[in-house]
């Protein structure tokens, strides 16, 4: 079958495409534009490099060395110099997802024509791309200013043949997996040379966002999805615990019209209609209205749905946006030295999306909380049928409140920590890697707090039969019970827990119930 192609050319990259990418493995290519703005880039800093004409990073230093003056026979050897000093990571290695995905981005900024990059290291770096050829990337070293130098240059690395790389069959396998190979070797393996860097491209290669963006995009990816997760399994707990739907009537929330609160309400309204559990109970349900994990969930869902909408707006412009220093303008022949690999417009999203994400899964918490307790449910306690020779599901609401309580600790702003480098040349950084990673775990970590409260729920609705919920949560449901059986006596959970975050993960569930339902 013909493999499909993903043209970059520096302005139309979109998250869609991005997840396209990673699922499908496309091959990427540079449109004929592109390539035309590269070459044209590349004459500027070729004329410059000939001339010594003073240009930050071609014919001077880095950082507080910019006013050292570097002589043209040691051009080459300053941008070797720059990747080797700079490749100083450390910590576990990035997920090769995210590494190729940051190779992604780097070649679309550099497709800008802006960079002076040489068109034959670009093609290097998309042949790499295409072959599956990851480099190995210590997660751990980024201020996120000038952007992210230390990930970058340990990618740079496998361009020149040096440090370390593995080739992948899927991306979404683990580096400890499989035998990691020097880069130089695995290149040849595949009939690719190394580069040796020409004026400006190391500098080129390194200085830009696309570790904290590359997390940023894949964050954004999924809690798109997540949002909505969220809501099933929201609804699911709501058809357990027998609430009340008038808390989601849409006259409430059109007086206070946030465009995430409708359309999460919308969802509620939808996953349960019909719901005979629901209809069992409007006759004579005593409460008066329910508590605020499940009368406020438009509310609460919606905000964090509204606050992922306005990160990944922000994310979008950074797919396409040019971030290393200096920025060459081919048409003016002109160069300026700035700061747009700052990572500022990133750090401060990926913080705000680290507070949405986590109150998702304190408020699931909340509710899985409510289903256990007998005293809350009106339920078995821990929804167990022969309670204290069985624990039931008491310690799957110990794992959600230690998952929600550790997001807690990741979910302190990163941003607002600068701290100077660079002799103090570079006083204020972002710390934008920092929150991007941090999200990412936060990200995990309500994918299965989330889990444990589908888990909980559709064990919930075993002790309302024959009584059946309404067709999106029936939907969910059937498909948590075609893969998980009902507790029926204790067994081990980590297993069930694992389960229904694979169907998280995969898009199972969201797929399952939007095969019957529209959720917004």
């Amino acid at each position: 079958m013909k493999r499909e192609k993903l043209i970059i050319d520096g302005s139309s990259l979109t998250l869609e495409q991005i997840e396209y990418f990673l699922k499908y493995n496309p091959k990427v290519e540079l449109s004929k534009e592109a390539i035309k703005k590269i070459k044209n880039g590349r004459k500027l800093i070729d004329k410059w490099a000939e001339e010594g004409e003073v240009v930050y990073g071609v014919t001077t230093g880095f950082g507080e060395f910019a006013n050292v003056k570097i002589s043209s026979n040691d051009i080459e050897t300053l941008q070797e110099n720059l990747i080797k000093s700079h490749s100083v990571g450390a910590g576990e290695p990035l997920p090769p997802f995210i590494v190729k995905t940051m190779m992604l981005l780097r070649a679309n900024a550099l497709a800008k024509g802006h960079s002076g990059i040489r068109i034959e290291t670009m093609r290097l770096l998309l042949d790499m791309m295409n072959l599956n050829i990851i480099p190995f990337i210590p997660s751990q070293g980024s201020v996120g200013s000038s952007g992210d130098l230390a990930p970058l240059a340990h990618l740079t690395l496998a361009l020149i043949g040096r440090g370390e790389a593995q080739q992948f069959e899927s991306v979404w396998e683990n580096f400890r997996k499989r035998k990691i190979s020097p880069s130089g070797r695995l290149l040849r393996k595949n009939g690719l040379q190394p580069i040796r860097l020409k004026a400006k491209e190391g500098l080129a290669l390194i200085n830009g966002t696309q570790m904290m963006t590359a997390f940023a995009s894949y964050i954004c990816i999924r809690a798109k999805k997540l949002i909505k997760i969220a809501d099933i399994a929201a609804a699911l707990s709501h058809e357990t615990l027998r609430g009340t739907d008038k808390a989601y009537d849409l006259r409430l929330h059109r007086l206070r019209p946030y465009k995430g609160q409708i359309e999460s309400a919308k969802n509620m309204l939808a996953l349960i209609k019909n719901s005979k559990i629901r209809k069992s109970h409007l006759e004579n349900d005593p409460r008066v209205q329910d508590s605020y994990s499940i009368r406020c969930i438009p509310q609460i869902h919606g905000a964090s749905r509204d606050a992922v909408e306005f990160v990944c707006r922000q994310i979008s412009t950074e797919l396409n946006a040019v971030t290393d220093n200096p920025l060459i303008f081919p048409e003016e022949g002109d160069h300026l030295e700035g700061g747009n690999f700052h990572g500022q417009p990133v750090a401060l999203v990926m913080d705000f999306m680290k507070i949405a994400l986590s109150e998702l899964a304190n408020v699931s918490e909340r509710r899985i909380e409510r289903m256990v307790n007998g005293s809350l449910s009106g339920l078995p306690r821990f929804l167990t049928p022969k309670g204290g020779l069985n624990s039931g599901l008491m310690i799957a609401q110990y794992t959600a409140a230690s998952l929600v309580s550790e997001n807690k600790t990741l979910a302190h702003p990163a941003s607002v920590d600068s701290i100077p480098t660079s002799a103090n040349q570079e006083d204020h950084n972002s710390m934008g890697s920092i929150a991007a990673r941090h999200c990412y775990q936060i990200l995990q970590n309500v994918e299965t707090v989330l889990a444990i409260e589908v888990l909980t729920a559709a064990q919930g609705l075993e002790f309302l039969k024959p009584l059946t919920p309404g067709k999106g949560t029936k939907a969910a449901y059937e498909l948590i019970r075609s893969k998980i059986k009902p507790l029926e006596r204790d067994r081990t959970l980590y297993d069930d827990v694992q389960k229904a975050l694979e169907l998280i993960r995969n898009d199972s569930l969201l797929t399952a119930v939007e095969n019957e339902i529209k959720l917004l």
